[in-house]
């Protein structure tokens, strides 16, 4: 009992710390932007919005609104990134393998090429809907024989079923350049033009996949010993690998469905959250996740402020300081044994 109090407290006060951090950023996100504009305006524009000013128009409708999506879909990501590499017991595995990204980048083209849509809050439920279905495809398949959706069977399933569903995108964007054209802004990953109505939306499933997660917790602690010890620990695996599949399959849905794909996040975030917590999903989940919006709305900061007056989208810098970033951190050697042996799941 001493020694979980003992480590209790400074994992929540470390997350209390993170809370901070994660609202000064947001402060940042609101206050920093392609247009410099002074904190004083920043303020009032909060305080006392006059649709009549520029400057509060900005700020009230296009800055407020990414970065609540940018909070929201870093949560989404990270929370997906950490649960995916527990039920897998894949340091490496990333949301997308599920297809879920594959999936909602087919159903977008084709919302696009066949039914003509042209704003990014009309792809929202075409996203989603083709990320559920491509999950739901892939657990599916794995799920055939007698052992149930193991880790090798979800990576294998996965790995199929992204591979044809690129295989068609690539196909109907190469007969239709006019689809091409507007697809590829929402395929590079971006919280701009998106609003609060487009987060409207979503926001159900978020909340229910937030709720999944929490759920999943100890089922993940259980599921990171091994089948074996988790059936001799009472735990009905099947099942606690498909809450964990279909947590992925909402959050990453959902998140995808709304910024687009954005890249590293769900796959590197993990493996910091896991440096500072250990094993334990008890306390990786919310680490994982306020790490994540964190990450994800700096990044939109980094990419407002260094091509102005352009931008650059936040799925382009994720991915360019993610590559370096993950491979220093999967070569520690304490983060490959803590994925290993999950001493927290004992507790």
């Amino acid at each position: 009992m001493d020694r979980a109090r003992t480590r209790t407290l400074p994992l929540a006060t470390g997350l209390v710390l993170l809370l901070a951090v994660l609202a000064c950023t947001v402060l940042l996100s609101i206050a920093i932007g392609s247009r410099a504009l002074p904190f004083p305006t920043v303020v009032d524009a909060l305080l006392h919005y006059n649709p009549a000013n520029v400057d509060h128009a900005v700020v009230r409708d296009l800055r407020l609104p990414r970065t609540v999506i940018g909070v929201l879909v870093g949560t989404a990501l990270g929370l997906a990134g950490s649960i995916i590499q527990g039920a897998t017991r894949n340091p490496l595995a990333d949301p997308g393998l599920l297809g879920v990204n594959a999936g909602a980048a087919l159903f977008v083209v084709l919302g696009i090429s066949v039914l003509g849509l042209t704003s990014v809050t009309s792809y929202v439920w075409f996203g989603f809907a083709g990320a559920a279905a491509a999950g739901a495809i892939v657990f599916l398949v794995s799920s055939l024989g007698r052992d149930g959706a193991t880790p090798m069977k979800l990576a294998l399933a996965g790995a199929a079923v992204t591979a044809a569903l690129q295989s068609v995108t690539s196909g109907l964007l190469l007969t239709d350049t006019t689809t091409f054209d507007q697809y590829r802004f929402w395929q590079v990953g971006s919280l701009a033009e998106r609003d609060l109505p487009t987060v409207g939306q979503a926001l159900p499933f978020l909340a229910v996949g937030i709720l999944l997660a929490a759920l999943s917790a100890r089922l993940l602690n259980a599921l990171a010993l091994g089948a074996d010890v988790a059936r001799a620990l009472g735990q009905n695996v099947p099942l606690a690998r498909g809450v964990a599949a279909l947590a992925v399959v909402v959050l990453c849905g959902a998140a995808t469905a709304i910024a687009g794909p954005i890249a590293f996040v769900g796959l590197m975030i993990p493996h910091a959250a896991r440096f500072l917590t250990g094993p334990d999903h008890r306390w990786l989940l919310p680490y994982s996740a306020v790490l994540a919006s964190i990450l994800l709305l700096a990044a939109d900061v980094v990419g407002r402020v260094i091509a102005r007056p352009a931008e650059v989208q936040v799925g382009v810098v994720t991915a360019v300081i993610g590559g370096p970033l993950l491979v220093v951190l999967v070569r520690r050697r304490k983060l490959m044994r803590a994925t290993a042996e999950p001493s927290g799941a004992r507790a």
